[in-house]
């Protein structure tokens, strides 16, 4: 059965769209286990998900959520990061103890233990295809001193270290096609703020921004890298709309904690989440934010599909929880050549492309939309007519 959602309908070029704000429901995964849950990571459609819990192993889920699932090969060890690419294939895993940082091609069916030195790794991110990593450690070998960041260009397959100053860095993001980076850190020491660096060209060289010194917890950006949001223990929020050119002071709620933040692919939806407090979503890049009905609890890691309809968060001593809300697409209409490319962000509900000449008949098209890795956009390339045109979708 088919439902007709709201939608973009395109005439000319020329667009309008209905925006939702998020659902307000939290469900508690049932099969998740209790746990130092750490981190979570989707794929772009938001249906494919890895987590991570301290000395509890890694699981990973194909329905947003539902049921959960341990992966096995791994050991026994204090996983705190994970990644996964746009399509929820490639897979990574971050142990804090020295295990090192495993790699999976196959959604986690078989994995390896990735080419590195015996850091305190604490972060890693992915660019959409899964082939470029930045990976950042919170100590280095000596598990005392400062750590580094390291970046892969070949799924993992080896590594460089970055010309970057070590630190005690506690976060990592990556633009989807992995040109430009972020790392933000807590200090050389457990209360020290620490410094925030950028990167445009996939880690070859970094830039401290200038923000002021923090707590750094965790930073998020957009697909396209433009769009950044970094959020701090001691309270502050802060965002940038030029890939970290410059930065702004977000107007926050009035509470510190800051442990974790996301964000949608189109830069629209940030969601952050308080450690021992709530979780709030802003869709106007922190002018205003949703308290979202949140249990007050220790949230640990959260993450949002492309599109930010569906988010999973996950808790230091509970479980996993979901939130999904009802897309509405907005759809676009650009020239290319002597074509015209329809597209729209990748949604996490299936969606046919349909047209129509008259807003009575619609026929769908059954071309495959080509997924677009620098931005998560679904695009098809259609051969323009001298008739006037509508386009709509229409969810399956």
């Amino acid at each position: 059965m088919k439902t007709l959602l709201p939608a973009a309908i395109l005439f000319c070029g020329l667009f309008n769209a209905v925006n939702r704000a998020p659902a307000q429901t939290w469900t508690q995964a049932t099969n998740a286990p209790i746990g130092n849950w750490h981190s979570v990571a989707s794929s772009a459609d938001g249906n494919n998900l890895i987590a991570a819990v301290e000395f509890g192993g890694v699981y990973i889920s194909t329905n947003s959520g539902v049921t959960w699932t341990q992966v096995t090969g791994l050991p026994n060890a204090a996983w705190i990061s994970v990644a996964s690419s746009a399509d929820g294939s490639k897979l990574e895993a971050v142990s804090f103890g020295g295990e090192g940082i495993f790699l999976s091609t196959d959604s986690g069916a078989h994995w390896r233990v990735a080419n590195l030195p015996n850091e305190t790794w604490f972060s890693i991110a992915s660019s959409a295809d899964g082939s470029k990593l930045v990976a950042a450690a919170y100590f280095d070998s000596s598990h005392a001193n400062p750590g580094p960041i390291y970046t892969s260009a070949n799924y993992g397959i080896s590594w460089i270290s970055c010309d970057v100053p070590s630190n005690n860095w506690n976060g990592v993001a990556s633009s989807a096609d992995g040109k430009v980076l972020a790392a933000v850190a807590r200090g050389n020491s457990p209360n020290a703020f620490g410094p925030f660096y950028t990167s445009t060209n996939s880690g070859l060289n970094w830039n401290s921004n200038n923000v002021p010194a923090e707590l750094w917890s965790a930073v998020a950006m957009s697909a396209d890298g433009n769009k950044l949001m970094a959020v701090a223990l001691n309270g502050p929020i802060y965002g940038s709309t030029n890939s970290g050119i410059t930065w702004n002071s977000i107007n926050s709620p009035s509470t510190t904690n800051w442990l974790s933040v996301t964000s949608s692919a189109d830069g629209t939806k940030f969601t952050a989440e308080v450690f021992g407090g709530g979780i709030y979503t802003s869709l106007d890049f922190g002018v205003t934010w949703l308290t979202n009905n949140a249990p007050n609890t220790n949230w640990a890691g959260v993450t949002m599909s492309a599109d930010g309809n569906k988010l999973v968060s996950v808790t230091y001593g509970d479980g996993i929880y979901t939130q999904y809300s009802i897309p509405s697409p907005l759809l676009s209409i650009l020239p290319s050549n002597t074509n015209l490319v329809v597209s729209w962000l990748i949604s996490s509900t299936n969606f046919v492309l349909q047209q129509s000449s008259d807003l009575i008949s619609w026929s769908s098209i059954t071309n495959t939309p080509a997924l677009n890795l620098t931005n998560l956009n679904n695009e098809l390339c259609l051969s323009p007519t001298n008739a006037s045109g509508f386009f709509r979708l229409i969810s399956q």
